[in-house]
C-alpha cells in the first residue's frame, strides 16, 4: 500500500522549506551573533510556520465542508490529496529501493558511486567513503527512522483531528494536526542542528518536533512486533527496544531505530562522518548481523505492513465512533 506524496504536483513541504530558508536569512540578517535575538528569531520562524501550515489546512478543511457542492467538491479533493501528501510512504520505499538496487553486483561490486549518490539525498551523514556494509546500514537506519516521522506520526496527528471534529467540526482536523506536524519536522530536518547559529535559531523547532513525535513512536514500539513476530515475543523485543533504543541522545530516532533492529534481527548503530565531524552511536542489536539487502528490503516490507494495520485499526475506531453517535 504505497500511500503518498501524490507525483507532479507542488509538495507542501517543499513551501514549507522555502518559508524556513528566507526566515533563516531574515533572522540571521537582523540577530547576527547575539544569542538571544537568534532564540527569539527561532521562536519566530517555529510560531509563524506552524500556525500558517495548520490555517492552511483549516481553510481547506472547512471548504470541504460548505454548503455548496461545487466547493465542498473542490475543497474534499484538496483535502484528500493534502492528505495524502502528508503521508511519506512511496517516497520512502522508493528511494531506499533505489539504493538497495543501485548497488553493483559480481565483479562491479566495489563501484559504489551511483550507490552512494543516491544515498544522499536520504541521509544527513556523509556518503563518499562508505562501503557496501555502511550504505545497507544507512538505508536500513534511515528506513526505520524516517517511518516514524514520514507516516506514522502524520496518521497519529490525522486520529487527533479525527477526534477533534467529532466535538465539532469548526475545531481543527486532520489535515492541520498533520500539517502542523509536517511544519515541526520539516524544521527539525533543515535547522535542528547543534551547531552554529542553528543551535538557537532550530532549538524550538526540534523541541516542538521532539513532542510531537513522542507519542507516535511509542505507538510504533509497541505494534510493530505484532506484525513481524509472534504475539507471545512482543514485550521481551520491546523491553530490549527500550534499552537500546533510550541509550540515544533523541528521545525518539534511537527507539525507531531499535524496534526495528530487534524485530527484524538486524544490528544498528556505529560510526558516522557528518560534516566531516565523527559521530559514534550506541549499537543497536549487538548479536545481530549485519544489514543486507534481503533485510533492508524486510524493513521496507514491514513499514507497508505496519501501515495496513494502523489505517485498519483507524477505519475500525472511527466506524464505532460514527455508529454509537447515531445510537
Amino acid at each position: 500500500m504505497l500511500v503518498g506524496d501524490p507525483k507532479k504536483l507542488l509538495h507542501p513541504v517543499e513551501v514549507m522549506g522555502w518559508v524556513i530558508v528566507y526566515s533563516r536569512k531574515l533572522v540571521e540578517y537582523f540577530a547576527k551573533n547575539n544569542i538571544n535575538h537568534l532564540r527569539i528569531g527561532g521562536w519566530f520562524i517555529t510560531f509563524s510556520l506552524v500556525v500558517l501550515s495548520g490555517a492552511i489546512g483549516w481553510i481547506i478543511e472547512q471548504l470541504s465542508m460548505v454548503d455548496n457542492n461545487s466547493i465542498s467538491l473542490l475543497g474534499s479533493i484538496m483535502l484528500l490529496i493534502a492528505l495524502t501528501s502528508s503521508l511519506a510512504t512511496r517516497s520512502l520505499f522508493e528511494s531506499s529501493q533505489r539504493v538497495i538496487t543501485s548497488l553493483p553486483q559480481g565483479e562491479f561490486q566495489n563501484n559504489l558511486k551511483e550507490a552512494r549518490n543516491k544515498l544522499s539525498y536520504i541521509v544527513g551523514r556523509d556518503v563518499e567513503n562508505l562501503d557496501r556494509d555502511d550504505i545497507l546500514r544507512a538505508v536500513a537506519e534511515s528506513a526505520s527512522e524516517n517511518s516514524v516521522d514520514g507516516i506514522f506520526a502524520p496518521i497519529f496527528w490525522m486520529v487527533i483531528g479525527i477526534i477533534f471534529w467529532q466535538l465539532s467540526p469548526l475545531l481543527p482536523g486532520p489535515l492541520t494536526f498533520a500539517w502542523i506536524y509536517k511544519a515541526s519536522s520539516t524544521l527539525d530536518s533543515m535547522i535542528g542542528y547543534k551547531e552554529g547559529r542553528l543551535r538557537w535559531i532550530g532549538y524550538a523547532g526540534a523541541k516542538l518536533d521532539d513532542f510531537m513525535t513522542w507519542a507516535p513512536c511509542r505507538l510504533v514500539l509497541i505494534t510493530l512486533p505484532l506484525i513481524t513476530r509472534p504475539w507471545h515475543q512482543a514485550p521481551k523485543l520491546i523491553k530490549a527496544a527500550w534499552i537500546d533504543g533510550s541509550k540515544d541522545e533523541s528521545p525518539n530516532s534511537g527507539l525507531s531505530e531499535a524496534i526495528f533492529a530487534h524485530c527484524l534481527g538486524i544490528r544498528m548503530g556505529g560510526e558516522n562522518i557528518y560534516r566531516a565531524k565523527k559521530r559514534t552511536k550506541s549499537i543497536i542489536a549487538q548479536d545481530s548481523p549485519k544489514a543486507n539487502q534481503q533485510s533492508t528490503k524486510r524493513i521496507l516490507n514491514s513499514i507497508i505492513k505496519l501501515q495496513a494495520l494502523w489505517i485498519t485499526l483507524i477505519i475500525v475506531l472511527t466506524s464505532q465512533i460514527n455508529f454509537q453517535s447515531y445510537q
